[in-house]
Order: structure tokens, then C-alpha cells, then sequence
């Protein structure tokens, strides 16, 4: 079973049913005893990086997330779940992300001169395919190395990471149609 962990904070269904249509065994829960039990776990999101780290505190996910990534099960952070599992990020000055990952989570620079949040369809390179985009911050790992796919808008920024059982992207594969959805399948298969 998947666990798609529900913290108050993302688009769950639309998720679950991503999940559901490649044909894998997922479910919606914020019972503690189901996520860890579930063989791979997702963490959506869609809000504030603060506010979501109050959310996954407040109920107790935070330890059960950390023993899951420990214990190798595999786990896929969406958009804002992927900015969670780094350290700080400029959108939340003081508050502690999740601290999987190595690096900081920063603000598009308004001398880019870019409409902010990054919305809409964009290219993932070195695929080349188009993804759905909602967001205002982007992740910066310290390991370039688990960089597996970059996006250009007005910088090339880390739009998927992979760091052993550790997936993200920054983008909604749910909203991605064929190109997202593949992703979504090849973490069913993993």
C-alpha cells in the first residue's frame, strides 16, 4: 500500500486518483499506524513552507517520515512536500524543514522579472517533456549531484531530485497528464 500522507495541506484526491489510474494501491490518511505500515509513502502539498511544517509537527508525522526514509522505504515529495524535505527555506526565515536533504528552498528573484508564482506548463530537461507548474520558491540542493531534472524559467532550477530512496519534484504530476503520470507509475514500480 501507498500512503499519501494528509497533513492538511495539498490537493489529496487528485493525487490519490493519479495513483489510483496507473493502477496503484494508494490511500488518503493521516492515521499514524497506516503510514508506517504502508511500503512506500507520498508527501503532496500545496501552501506555505512554514505552515507545513506546523502541520506535519502538530501531527506527529515528522518522526514517522524521518524512520520511514531510514528504514529505505521509498518517498515521493510533490511540490511543496519536496520543499519540505530540505532545510530552511527563504519563505519560513527560523523554521526547520524536515533536513533530508542538504540545501535551502529560495525565492524567485523579482530581478528576474518573471510573474511569480511560476504557473502553468514548462519543459523538464533532460526529458524534454512538459509539466504543471504552481510556485513561488524553488528547491537549491548542496549535491547537484541528485539534480535529475532542471526547468528554465529565468534560471534552471531543480524541478526533480533523487537521492537514494528519496524522490521530489517540484511540479504536480497529478496535473501533468501522460508525462506525470509515467512518474507517478515508476514510483509505483519502484
Amino acid at each position: 500500500m501507498i500512503a499519501i500522507i494528509d497533513y492538511q495541506m495539498a490537493n489529496l484526491r487528485s493525487v490519490e486518483k493519479a495513483f489510483l489510474k496507473v493502477g496503484g494501491r494508494a490511500v488518503v490518511t493521516s492515521d499514524k499506524n497506516k503510514i508506517m505500515k504502508a511500503k512506500r509513502l507520498v508527501l503532496p502539498g500545496v501552501g506555505a513552507f512554514g505552515y507545513g511544517m506546523r502541520e506535519l509537527q502538530k501531527g506527529g508525522f515528522v518522526r514517522i517520515i524521518k524512520d520511514a526514509v531510514a528504514e529505505g522505504k521509498p518517498f515521493f515529495g510533490v511540490c511543496l512536500g519536496m520543499q519540505l524535505l530540505f532545510e530552511k527555506s527563504d519563505e519560513a526565515p527560523g523554521v526547520k524543514g524536515l533536513g533530508l536533504l542538504k540545501g535551502d528552498v529560495k525565492r524567485f528573484s523579482p530581478r528576474l522579472k518573471l510573474k511569480v508564482p511560476h504557473m502553468g506548463w514548462n519543459q523538464i530537461t533532460p526529458d524534454g517533456s512538459y509539466v504543471y507548474f504552481v510556485h513561488s520558491y524553488y528547491c537549491a540542493p548542496k549535491d547537484k549531484s541528485i539534480i535529475t531534472a532542471t526547468t528554465y524559467y529565468g534560471i534552471n532550477f531543480a524541478s526533480m531530485i533523487k537521492k537514494g530512496n528519496i524522490y521530489g519534484c517540484q511540479f504536480h504530476p497529478e496535473k501533468s497528464q501522460d508525462a506525470g503520470l509515467k512518474i507517478v507509475e515508476n514510483f509505483v514500480r519502484l
